[in-house]
């Protein structure tokens, strides 16, 4: 749409406006009740977005149109699209006129494409002028605009998305002293994770609404409870005190990996009136799961102790999806009682990793208010397990056969082992493989048509005489994950050594030793290999194989350990494995290399008062505990200092430039009888000193906003009294790439003043040093200052250019921040331009710029675009500037 367009639109709804306030303040007090934006991904930057607003029927202040704004400095103006054509309240005609949905209650749709020019995160908004009058939390409301807003994320990294669709319309009313119930049902057509928060509602400019209160703070003296469940959506008011008409607002923010991808705002009213009516009552099962290719049978029924008539109804995204969608035939109206079956017939397109959520409502005839209750059931569609799996064992391999798996819509398999049987049974409802089963993933396929896996341990080999045990799994692409399938278990034939130890002796840099012990083959195939046999040991250094130095060679199978001396075994690990050779006389041949084992090495991290040990260790057995041995200084002796199943470990508590040694003894398992257990290996001793070289703890950063001056006021705490004694100056940084410097300061200061080049909008945050130079700018929580912690630009509605001094002058209310500049037109009631300005401070006399005369009194209109700086960027090249578009009458009185 192009400019000229655009302020003829906005013109016609300046017009519009003025014809809605002569209508008068009956028609004016009562329009808007409850509004939200929510939009559909069409195809690369393209996407559809929705107003959806619910209004009082009759009233003047019905809108043909509404102006949406993209949140990318462009707006446009949409039209209703919803109801037959016909005329509004106010005499208007319009293509259409929206859909009564009760005697007093509209539900208008308004409808429009967009496309962006690239990815990047857009506040999508609207601001309609009308709310009721009379809202008892927000002061003046009849003055306060209705203001809604939606986050749109687009990122390639993540995919397309669509916002989160509101099943549930907000029309219910409430009554004193029962408790009010709410549920947007919202449904996210991808899948995403949803979550639930309160907010304040807003009005002019998106501000947060001055003096409001949630509702149940209106009552002071019986405030009660009003609160929202962050993961159901659920609204509780417990209990309403007063009658009136209240608003409240809420977020509903979508979740992908773990990432926010948007929000969508309701922004509704509740009108709560006396009552003499008790609601009816739900029951109905709150959790529950089915497995796809499954049939779910959920009953639900509600009463009535007032024998009032019921209607219970249903929705939810089941029963919206394009494939065997979920059944509720609903019943017909019912004295006392009534009930009914959700019947759902699954299949595998509805496996997903986050619960579908359904929702009941039951709704009596009461007067003078109808009741109702709701209630919220989560259904998880599970995959079914990987059938049939079976381990077969071949030479140093283990090959894994398993059914062709019904779901095709996964998109491959993953594979779990441990060495053993966990005797692991999937609980009710619950997918993939616990860690505490001891399993690991190994493998992960992408393909669903493949239904076999070798494993051959990296191709290192498994252990010949362990019985390896398996479970599979299909995944999918939201992260879901099948039942766990049956466990299968086999064992390789024990006709190879298996390494058991190696372990440190002696630590030295020239003159150290390891221990090397195996387990000698038992199962030996004596028709193809029938011997005599010759054991060679390789040694590599490091944790890597691949370079292999022989270091002995043994003829009898009965020669199972060796000490390999003159090493450093200070400074590095030490890997190991076993050729195993038949020596027939004419027929010499390998038969296999063992998988490597190496020693275990440790490595220190000192710092303030403390060292961190960490634990290195490649081995075919299951290390299952590390036990700690720190030096005595004074007998001498290795102390045993703590037990750990973890790779690393921290000592505390340590004096600051003073040598400490350690070493670590491991303990672990094959898992399987035939071998020695437990198996003990030592690490290498390794000494370390503590040394301060942890940074200062960031400060706690203030800042206040003096809007008149356009300066920031910052405050911080003075952590020389709490977490750092030692500290020599503080650094204030804006956030940035690189972070810029804004000022240094000694110990004693902890204040500072800025006033910033262009905008007040901007991230902060304070790092300290200490005497040893210690400080660190990657770890802070930044306190933010944003264009809205000051007024927005704003004009007033009337100025009186007679030269008395008072007044003479059109400019805006002052306290403003951050205009880049603006374009302002103001015109006549003939729609002709008598005054415009690109400079903020506008100055107008009153004069019409085509004539130079003085213009006459009465009411004229303007359209003014405001180009902000938002955001952090100090660089003026970095800059990001949004525009808003002001629109109203102004009254000239001489």
């Amino acid at each position: 749409m192009n400019s000229e367009k655009t302020v003829l639109y906005k013109l016609k709804y300046l017009l519009l406006t003025l014809v809605i306030s002569i209508a008068g303040i009956e028609g004016y007090a009562t329009h808007q009740r409850a509004g939200e934006i929510t939009y559909r991904h069409i195809a690369g930057l393209t996407y559809e977005v929705t107003i959806t607003t619910y209004t009082f029927a009759p009233s003047a202040a019905d809108r043909c149109e509404l102006t949406i704004n993209w949140g990318d400095g462009q707006s446009s103006v949409l039209p209703r699209a919803n109801g037959p054509s016909g005329q509004t309240p106010a005499g208007i005609f319009c293509e259409h006129t929206g859909e009564n949905i009760t005697l007093d209650i509209r539900l208008n749709i308004y409808t429009g494409v967009h496309t962006y020019a690239a990815p990047s995160t857009y506040r999508i908004w609207l601001e309609d002028p009308n709310r009721n009058l009379g809202i008892q939390n927000i002061p003046n409301s009849v003055d306060v605009p209705l203001y809604i807003e939606t986050l749109l994320v687009i990122n390639p990294f993540l995919g397309g998305n669509n916002s989160p669709v509101l099943l549930l319309p907000p029309i219910d009313n409430g009554c004193v002293g029962i408790p009010y119930l709410h549920n947007p049902g919202a449904f996210d057509p991808d899948g995403d994770s949803l979550s639930y928060r309160l907010v304040n509602c807003k009005g002019a400019g998106g501000l947060d609404i001055p003096g409001f209160k949630l509702p149940n703070e209106v009552d002071t003296q019986n405030p009660g409870t009003f609160n929202i469940d962050p993961l159901t959506g659920d609204i509780i008011w417990d209990s309403p005190t007063r009658q009136g008409e209240y608003n409240f607002a809420f977020l509903i923010e979508e979740w992908r990996n773990g990432v926010k991808i948007g929000y969508v705002t309701r922004d509704m009213q509740v009108n709560i009136i006396a009552c003499n009516n008790n609601p009816p009552v739900l029951e109905v099962l709150a959790d529950t799961c089915v497995i796809a290719g499954d049939t779910l049978r959920l009953f639900v029924r509600a009463a009535d102790q007032d024998n009032d008539r019921i209607t219970l109804t249903a929705d939810g995204g089941p029963f919206r999806l394009p494939v065997s969608p979920a059944i509720f035939n609903q019943p017909e109206d019912s004295t006392g009682h009534v009930s009914e079956t959700v019947v759902w017939p699954t299949v595998c397109a509805h496996v997903r990793n986050q619960p579908y959520q359904l929702f009941f409502k039951a709704q009596d005839n009461g007067t003078p208010v109808k009741l109702f209750d709701l209630k919220t059931t989560n259904i998880l569609v599970i995959a079914p397990p990987v059938l049939n799996p079976q381990a077969i064992p071949l030479g140093n391999s283990m090959v894994l056969n398993w059914e062709q798996y019904t779901c095709k819509e996964a998109e491959g398999f993953r594979i779990y082992r441990r060495t053993g049987s966990s005797g692991f049974i999937p609980g009710t409802c619950q997918t993939g493989v616990p860690p505490e089963t001891g399993y690991r993933l190994i493998a992960q396929t992408n393909d669903i048509n493949i239904t076999s896996y070798i494993d051959d341990n990296e191709g290192l080999g498994l252990v010949r005489g362990v019985t390896y045990c398996y479970i599979i799994t299909s995944w999918f692409e939201d992260g879901a994950e099948s039942i766990a399938s049956e466990e299968c278990c086999a064992s390789l034939k024990k006709d190879m050594p298996v390494i058991t130890n190696v372990s440190i002796n002696v630590t030295s840099e020239q003159n150290g030793g390891v221990y090397i012990a195996w387990s000698k083959p038992t199962e030996l195939d004596l028709q193809q290999t029938p011997g005599p046999f010759i054991y060679r040991l390789f040694r590599s250094a490091g944790f890597n194989n691949t370079v292999k130095q022989q270091i002995a060679e043994f003829t009898s199978l009965d020669d199972t350990t060796f000490t390999d001396s003159g090493i450093n075994t200070r400074d590095t690990a030490w890997t190991y494995t076993i050729e195993f050779i038949n020596d027939t006389p004419g027929n010499r041949f390998t038969i296999g290399l063992t998988p490597p084992a190496s020693s275990v090495f440790i490595r220190t991290v000192p710092s303030d008062r403390q060292i961190t040990i960490s634990i290195n260790a490649n081995v075919p057995w299951l290390n299952q505990w590390y036990t700690i041995y720190r030096k005595n200084s004074i007998t001498g002796v290795f102390d045993s200092i703590a037990l750990t199943n973890r790779i690393a470990y921290t000592d505390t508590a340590l004096l600051n430039e003073q040598e400490y040694c350690y070493r670590v003894r491991s303990t672990g398992t094959y898992g399987t009888p035939g071998y020695i257990d437990p198996l003990i290996n030592f690490s290498q001793e390794h000494c370390d000193i503590p040394i301060d070289n942890v940074p200062p703890c960031p400060p706690l950063l203030l800042v206040e906003v003096e809007c008149d001056v356009r300066e920031l006021r910052f405050r911080w705490e003075d952590i020389s009294q709490t977490c750092a004694p030692d500290i020599s100056q503080y650094y204030l940084y804006q956030t940035g790439n690189p972070h810029k410097l804004l000022g240094t300061f000694p110990p004693s200061v902890t204040s500072f003043n800025y006033i910033p080049s262009s905008t007040i909008a901007g991230c902060f945050f304070v790092a300290a040093s200490d005497l040893n130079g210690n400080i660190d700018t990657t770890v802070y929580s930044p306190v933010c200052t944003s264009i809205d912690d000051c007024p927005r630009y704003r004009l007033p509605n009337v100025f009186t250019p007679n030269s008395d001094g008072y007044n003479d002058l059109l400019v805006p209310f002052p306290g403003y921040t951050s205009v880049e500049k603006i374009d302002l037109k103001i015109f006549n009631r003939w729609g002709v331009v008598v005054f415009e300005t690109s400079d903020p401070a506008i100055r107008w006399d009153g004069k019409d710029k085509n004539t130079n005369k003085p213009c006459s009194e009465g009411v004229y209109y303007y359209v003014c675009d405001v180009y902000e700086v938002v955001g952090t960027p100090e660089n003026p090249e970095d800059r990001i500037i949004e525009k808003r578009t002001l629109t109203n009458s102004l009254h000239l009185l001489r």
